[in-house]
């Protein structure tokens, strides 16, 4: 009589099992016991392909839970080997998500609140008839709606976009187009503000100068010509006026 797939797999377990420790023969079992495993990982691996990560590091992620599983294994507790490997090997698929996939760390217990969040999405959705509210994943979970945003928000964290990714129509805009630079500005409204008081420490003179020198872009010549003074005059009034601005300027 020719064994299935499945009896072949439960028999390499067995014949595993039936190996003391030490034997030399353990080795090679085991390998066999794996391989004939192989289709119980790769079907697993294949539930999680479409979420971003290639099937091929999926499969090789479920291998590894699948030999820990054989590596584990107890027959004399009477579990059937499917239901141990199983969620043995989703745990290490999972893991992998946790710790491989995320553009940006995040804390374990976001990570691991949001595969929650995803998982009770999908059951609500179907139980609801429609697309769970906050509030409805919250009491699902056994957590707080706070919970429920600070995984929602967490979840962000998951995928980065790259600053080329382009955001126009046309394409000629990229996403790095659009953010802000350092805005200096800001500086100079703050000086704006506070030349307010200490233009007012001016005398009309004074102020006019300032003015022509600062504003008018006027050589002190020019200045004295508009002015009626000597050059050297006007000299003595733009150091005198901007002393007595430091000193405001200095306490603003």
């Amino acid at each position: 009589m020719t064994l299935s797939t499945s009896d072949k797999a439960t028999a390499a377990l067995a014949d595993l099992a039936a190996v003391p420790a030490g034997d030399r023969r353990k080795a090679r079992l085991r390998d066999r016991a794996i391989e004939a495993w192989l289709p119980l990982a790769r079907h697993l691996a294949h539930r999680y392909s479409g979420r971003g990560e290639p099937t091929d590091d999926l499969v090789q992620t479920a291998t590894v839970g699948l030999i820990k599983a054989v590596d584990k294994f107890d027959p004399e507790r009477g579990v059937d080997f499917a239901g141990y490997a199983i969620p043995t090997i989703i745990g290490e698929i999972k893991r992998h998500f946790r710790d491989r996939t995320w553009s940006v760390r995040v804390p374990r217990r976001l990570q691991e609140l949001r595969l929650a969040i995803t998982e009770a999405n999908a059951t609500l959705t179907h139980s609801l008839g429609r697309s769970p509210q906050v509030a409805d994943i919250a009491v699902h979970l056994g957590v707080t709606e706070e919970d429920v945003l600070e995984g929602l928000e967490g979840a962000r964290a998951y995928n980065a976009t790259s600053l080329s990714t382009a955001v126009s129509a046309d394409g000629s805009t990229e996403l790095g187009d659009t953010l802000g630079g350092e805005d200096y500005e800001f500086e100079l409204a703050e000086t704006r503000v506070a030349l307010v008081p200490a233009l007012a420490l001016l005398d009309e003179r004074e102020q006019k100068i300032l003015t022509l020198r600062f504003y008018g872009n006027l050589t002190q010549s020019q200045i004295a010509e508009q002015v009626g003074i000597s050059q050297m005059h006007v000299s003595r009034l733009l150091s005198r006026a901007l002393e007595k601005m430091r000193g405001v300027l200095a306490d603003f």
